[in-house]
Parts: structure tokens; sequence; C-alpha cells
């Protein structure tokens, strides 16, 4: 039986030295807003993407992390809605035109600020919404009138509950990591929002990496997409320099406090598995003297931000992080991240070394792992198809295993000795006894004499009779 399944369009890899922005013919404004910003030249997922996005088809982009894929949907998504721009103050004229999912509050907010950059001279009106924070605002700026909406899926469910969002003019569906989105459980939330959109609309997937179950996800509801690969799938930028260093388990805490002051880091994301271990890690971090923070998810949303923000100003040298900051973290010449645990998905360890060497520039990753870790080794090193340099941590030595230094005290000069009382043993106190008590028994005369005729009457009451003789004639009378 032959296969009539129409398989994606193939578009094959362009040079982005001979394309430039002002190529693609996007509005002045948006190319104002790219001059703003010092773009001219776009990177290679961008050059393949946008012409594709502005023709109307569904598209599924797949590039390393760090390549631009955000300007490859949201530049022509801009262009594309310019048609509908206006400056009516009514929320009428402002329906929901453009939504694009994001796995993670932190990339949420980093698409966010990329929208509204790309479309800051342009009328169109873009906002974010995300858990872990009131919803009032996110209410506000919705009944107000909002073109493009930047969202997580739960709480984008719980605006559509509560009516402060209406998504029956939507034309464009975006879901950008929808791998991660999947991996974090939140098919069952793609589908009802999917369900809650126009049939007739354009889908763009981008991702850095394709998984069987993400194919199956795009089959359902892309419609002959054309795919865009501008690396190889799970590829690791070449620019990026992979380094392993094996430790004992419990000394991967001093290791990494030995490299951040070997390497005089002063920027570096280090990627903890559990959230315990994250704050852990960081308490360790600030007691040697490094200035470290921890995100997770059991940190509120407002110290996440405080902490990246704080971490982007450089008030904070070393970030702690969970994979939910693996994504989204956008930071330009970060010169390290640091893998504390490998990660148990092997597509993570793609999106954390990812964190480094962005936008051409070189990097370093270097991690750290166990005996008990050559099963996840293996898994990374199959999926990135290349072998990751061991390297000895030269002159570590773990703080449990060096030796205890006493310093010597200093010589005290001789002072007389103060009266010291001698010590005396305990000894509970005598009672006093009369000797009256410690003399024998002694019965008084009375008493004598007393028992004496007792004994004598006792003896005669059990003394037997004694015989008598008598005369004849009888007894004498």
């Amino acid at each position: 039986m032959t296969d009539t399944t129409p398989q994606p369009e193939q578009i094959p890899e362009t040079s982005p030295e001979a394309v430039r922005f002002d190529s693609f013919g996007l509005s002045p404004d948006i190319l104002r807003a790219l001059s703003d910003q010092g773009y001219v030249h776009p990177t290679p997922i961008q050059a393949e993407a946008i012409p594709i996005v502005l023709q109307g088809r569904d598209v599924m982009g797949a590039a390393q992390t760090g390549t631009g894929k955000t300007a490859g949907f949201s530049l022509p998504i801009i262009q594309l809605l310019l048609a509908h721009a206006n400056t009516s103050a009514s929320p009428a004229r402002h329906p929901v035109r453009a939504l694009i999912l994001t796995p993670t509050r932190e990339l949420a907010d980093q698409v966010a600020e990329n929208v509204k950059a790309y479309s800051r001279h342009t009328p169109l009106r873009a906002t974010v919404v995300f858990g872990g924070v009131d919803m009032g605002p996110q209410k506000d700026a919705l009944r107000s009138g909002i073109e493009i909406v930047i969202a997580t899926p739960g709480r984008l469910l719980d605006h559509v509950q509560q009516k402060t969002i209406n998504l029956s003019q939507t034309q464009i569906l975006v879901m950008d990591e929808a791998d991660r989105m999947l991996d974090m459980g939140f098919l069952p939330d793609l589908q009802r929002i999917i369900n809650l959109l126009p049939a007739k609309r354009q889908n763009l997937m981008f991702s850095a990496t394709f998984s069987q179950e993400i194919k199956k996800l795009a089959a359902s509801f892309l419609t002959n997409p054309v795919t865009i690969e501008v690396a190889r799938s799970n590829a690791t930028a070449e620019n990026v320099t992979q380094i392993l260093y094996k430790v004992a388990e419990e000394e991967k805490r001093d290791a990494v406090s030995f490299i951040i002051r070997e390497r005089g880091l002063k920027q570096v994301i280090v990627f903890s598995n559990t959230k315990i271990g994250a704050s852990r890690l960081a308490v360790h971090l600030v007691k040697q003297g490094v200035k470290a923070s921890a995100i997770h998810g059991d940190k509120s949303q407002a110290e996440r931000m405080g902490a990246l923000e704080a971490f982007k100003r450089g008030e904070v040298e070393v970030l702690v992080a969970t994979d939910v900051a693996a994504r989204g973290l956008d930071i330009s010449e970060m010169p390290c991240v640091i893998n504390f645990d490998l990660p148990y998905n092997a597509e993570d360890y793609v999106h954390r070394i990812g964190r480094t060497g962005r936008a051409g520039a070189k990097g370093d990753a270097i991690s750290l792992h166990t005996d008990k870790d050559e099963r996840l080794l293996v898994d990374i090193e199959k999926l990135i198809k290349q072998k990751i340099t061991r390297v000895q941590l030269a002159g570590f030595v773990a703080a449990s295993l060096m030796p205890a230094v006493r310093k010597p005290r200093a010589a005290e000069p001789e002072k007389s000795k103060p009266y010291e009382r001698p010590t005396r043993s305990y000894a509970p106190p005598r009672e006093k006894v009369d000797p009256w008590f410690l003399k024998p028994y002694e019965p008084s005369v009375s008493v004598a004499s007393a028992n004496a005729n007792n004994a004598a009457t006792a003896s005669s009451l059990t003394a037997k009779p004694q015989k008598k003789a008598f005369l004849l004639g009888g007894a004498y009378k």
C-alpha cells in the first residue's frame, strides 16, 4: 500500500551573509526597530523562516538554541498583523490575532520583551500572561485590547475560564519549545487551547529538538507544513567547548567553587536536577564567598524575576537553576555554564549548554559526573553524536579531604595563680543517733517480777499432778 501522507517540504539552507533584513519586504517601522538594536543580517533560521511565514504557510522550525528562533517567527507575524493595526481606543478593534505559547514563565517573558521591541514603532499591542503573579494587571491589559498574546498554557486557560480573553479571531498560533511543553505534561492543555481557536489559521512550531511525540502532535494540527532545519537535529553549537570532569558525589559542591575561583568566572549558570539541590548549592557558594542565588519552581515569580534581573546586572555572579531556566534565558556573552548534575533527559543537555555561545560568541560548557551518571552520559553522547572531552580537574582537593590545620597558640605571659580552694569529695550529711537506742534490751524490775509470776503461774498450770499417799481410813481431814 502506497503512503499518501503529505511529507513536509524541505527548504535548503541559505547563507545569512548574503541576506539582509531589508530584503524580506518588512515594514520600515520593523526595520527601524531592528536598526535600533543593531541587527542587519539574519541568522540562518531567520533567513529561512521569515519568507515562508510571510507566505502564510505552516512551519516546523528546528534549530539549535541561541540561533534566534524568536525573531524567526515574531518578525513576520508583526508584518502580517500590520494590515489590521489601528490606533483606536476601542478594545473591540484590538482582538487577539496571534497567540504564542511557551512552556515556562521565563521564556514567555523573554519572548514578550522581543516582540515588544520589534513592534515598538507600530500600533500593535502585545502582552504576556503567566502564572505565579497577580491576575489583576493581566486582566486589565487583555480587556483593553491586545493583538499579540504570549502565554503559558495553564494561565491562559485560567483567563479563558474567567472570560477575560477571547480567541475566536486568532489567526496565527505559535508553539515555542513544544517538546518541552510535552515533557512538562501540557498536552491536555494544548489540545484544549487548539479546540478554542478558529479552524482556519496559520500554525508555527519552533524548537531546538523534535522528538517523535512532537512530530505526532504536529501532524494533528499542522497543514502541509514546511520543515526548516538549519542544523542537524539535537546538534550542539560548534563554538561551545564541552568539558567533562569526573568527581566523587560528595566533592561536587567544592568542585564547583574551585572551578569558579580558578577560572575567575563572574557570570555563570549552574544547572541542578532538583530544587533542593539548587538551594543547597547556592547556600554553599555564598558561604565560600561567591555571590550566588537560586531559581526554581518553589520560588515565587517575583523572586525568580528579581534573581534574573540581579544576575543580568552583575549583582549576582552565579545563578543556580533547575531546568525551568534552561530555556528562555537570553544573556549575551555568557562565558560559561556548568552542569552540576547531568540532566535526566538528554535533550535538556542541548538546551542547557545553549545558554552560552549565543549569537556566534564562544563559550564553555562544563559538566560534572560521577560513577552513577554513566548511563546519562551515554544517552547524551548518543544524542549529540559526539564524545565529550574528559579532563582531569588539576589542583582540586575537596575541603572534606584536606587535613585540618590548627593554628599554634601565642605564648601567654606567666601570671600569678589565683587562690584555689581545695576540692573535697562530697559526702552526704550523717544523721545524729541517740546512743540509748544502741544499748541491748534490759527489762525493768517490775517487768521482771511480773514475768516471773507469769512464768510460775504458767508452770503451775502446765505441771503434772503429783501422786499422794493415804493411810487406811482415808485422807486426812
